[in-house]
């Protein structure tokens, strides 16, 4: 949302890119409450571990929230593409080595690796605006070992909690860059429909298609949007 944003309305002002991170960050809650539906009904939420993620990444989100509003916008926006990039050639790699799915390993669930995932996926999401999701899933099949449906159902299920607190956070606090609520909300608005469709239809194809033939068509659209926002292209 955030890349889309960019290039469709433009980045000037900078304090722009904090209006979209609010709108960004307020739609991630809706997208990911049909979500986290559609993967519970598949068996693919561990309920255990959203329990332990969830409290440590709420704090962790507020503060990258607080840290993003002391940034410039400019600056937030390099970083963001920087990290789309680095997640895009994460992937493409992982593809190429055909990373293993780890389905029937011997799970590694411990208290800090939970608490690790919890506090980088709170603090990038505050601080860049993103999903935790870009980080959760492959952290959670990193250091956890868990299989990637349930990786994903797994953060679906925390994601739309903590995307509530970081919204609610960075809304109250755009006055702070002359921006206005009601123009964050209205971004929101109009890009929940369409994205709370999609959710559903992808949180279903999520358990029909082959995910890397997924994860690579989104890694080359996203690496697309990354050197568009740095400028690159």
């Amino acid at each position: 949302m955030l890349p889309g944003l960019s290039l469709v309305f433009g980045t000037s002002p900078p304090s722009t890119h904090h209006l979209y991170m609010a709108a960004a960050m307020a739609v991630n809650m809706a997208v990911a409450i049909p979500a986290a539906r559609k993967h519970r009904q598949a068996g693919a939420v561990r309920s255990d571990i959203v329990r332990r993620i969830l409290p440590p990444m709420a704090i962790a989100i507020v503060v990258g929230v607080l840290v993003s509003n002391l940034v410039d916008g400019r600056y937030l926006r390099l970083g963001l593409a920087a990290f789309i990039a680095l997640y895009c050639l994460g992937t493409f790699a992982a593809l190429a080595l055909k990373k293993p799915d780890h389905a029937g390993d011997r799970e590694r669930v411990s208290p800090l690796n939970l608490l690790a995932i919890a506090i980088i996926a709170g603090l990038l999401g505050g601080l860049l605006g993103i999903g935790g999701g870009v980080v959760m899933v492959p952290a959670l099949q990193l250091l956890c070992r868990l299989p990637l449906r349930h990786a994903i159902g797994t953060s679906a299920g925390i994601m739309w909690m903590t995307a509530l607190i970081g919204a609610t956070l960075k809304l109250a606090t755009l006055h702070t860059h002359g921006e206005s609520i009601g123009h964050a909300l209205l971004l929101a608005l109009l890009m929940a429909p369409g994205a709370i469709i999609g959710a559903r239809i992808g949180a279903s194809l999520a358990h029909r298609l082959p995910l890397p033939i997924v994860r690579a068509i989104i890694a080359t659209i996203l690496t697309i949007a990354a050197a568009r926002m740095a400028g690159l292209v």
